[in-house]
């Protein structure tokens, strides 16, 4: 193909990540709730999780992520013109914490908003941002995706408050001009996403500006949501192969939504790719809804296992409910 010919592509450059404090092990969580490690561990893999401290907001998280993800990737603010913040736990109402993230960090003015999917937020986030990209609106953005879920749960609620923590990832996304069409292109090769609003009410928060005036706390129906995240998922990372024409095989990692290790197996076994291949931090971070896939990618990117030229493939479900996938060549 020639140069006049080339396929226009947003590719990752840089990766960053945020935890708040000192982690939090089951143990931990033992002596004030009705519970117990072994009990955490078997049904969802989670051993620890990160809580961000009151004085501790969302966009502080952000920032941080967004701070190591610039210097991984050698810009500054300065070169940036895009900001997009995947997020279910926003700091207010409104701003949104994209704007909130461009002010502390000094970015020109730009375009800077939230996008609200859930756990698929990042995933959703990220196909706007490569549409944004592609299209010549942006040349070069920071995609985010950062919560504080631990605010939203009863703790109380032992089926619930165990499973979640806080935390933030981010990513650079820029443009890059020498793709040529192909799957071995480097960058975002394809996204999908979905929702099926009918299950709404299996997994939601019982609180909202429009109806109860407070932030509610988190409600979720476990096995009606572990039974459709199998089959979505599943579905998902079908139509992502089909529609790049490639095999499971051809998968160099599989980075999941970190929710639950059951269900991340189940995908693997779907796709008859070993364990080895798939990129899990839900034992240390638990379930950080949009900011666990970027979390996970930064960890893999910068412990050496992603390498530059491997194809990922993304894959996350949430409230919504919502779901989808990217494959990425990175």
């Amino acid at each position: 193909m020639s140069e006049s010919s080339s396929v226009k592509r947003s590719i990752i450059t840089g990766v960053g990540s945020f935890l708040p404090g000192e982690p939090v092990s089951n143990v931990d969580l033992e002596k004030t709730i009705d519970t117990s490690d072994e009990w955490i561990k078997k049904r969802t893999g989670i051993e620890r999780r990160h809580i961000a401290a009151k004085d501790v907001s969302t966009s502080d998280m952000a920032v941080e992520a967004a701070r190591q993800a610039l210097e991984h990737s050698g810009y500054q603010p300065s070169d940036i013109d895009g900001i997009i913040v995947a997020t279910t736990t926003p700091d207010q109402t409104f701003p949104a914490v994209a704007a909130t993230v461009q002010a502390r960090l000094g970015v020109p003015i730009c375009p800077a908003f939230d996008v609200q999917a859930v756990c698929s937020g990042f995933v959703y986030a990220l196909s706007v941002a490569d549409s944004l990209v592609r299209t010549g609106q942006s040349k070069r953005m920071l995609v985010i995706g950062a919560e504080k879920m631990t605010s939203l749960l009863d703790w109380n609620d032992r089926t619930t408050c165990v499973l979640f923590g806080d935390g933030a990832g981010a990513i650079v996304l820029e443009l890059d001009e020498q793709g040529q069409g192909s799957i071995e292109d480097r960058g975002i090769l394809s996204t999908h996403l979905f929702a099926n609003g009918e299950l709404k009410d299996i997994l939601y928060v019982n609180g909202g500006p429009s109806t109860t005036g407070q932030v509610g706390h988190l409600v979720m129906e476990g096995r009606e949501v572990f039974r459709y995240a199998v089959e979505y998922m599943a579905d998902v990372v079908q139509k992502t192969l089909d529609h790049n024409n490639i095999k499971a095989s051809d998968i160099d990692w599989l980075i999941p939504h970190q929710a639950n290790t059951r269900i991340i197996a189940a995908t693997a076994k779907k796709l008859d790719l070993p364990m080895e291949q798939v990129v899990l931090t839900v034992a240390d971070h638990g379930n950080t809804s949009a900011a666990s896939i970027p979390l996970a990618l930064s960890a893999a990117v910068h412990d050496g296992r992603i390498k530059k030229g491997d194809l990922l493939l993304l894959e996350a479900l949430g409230g919504g409910l919502t779901w989808g996938a990217a494959l990425i060549r990175f």
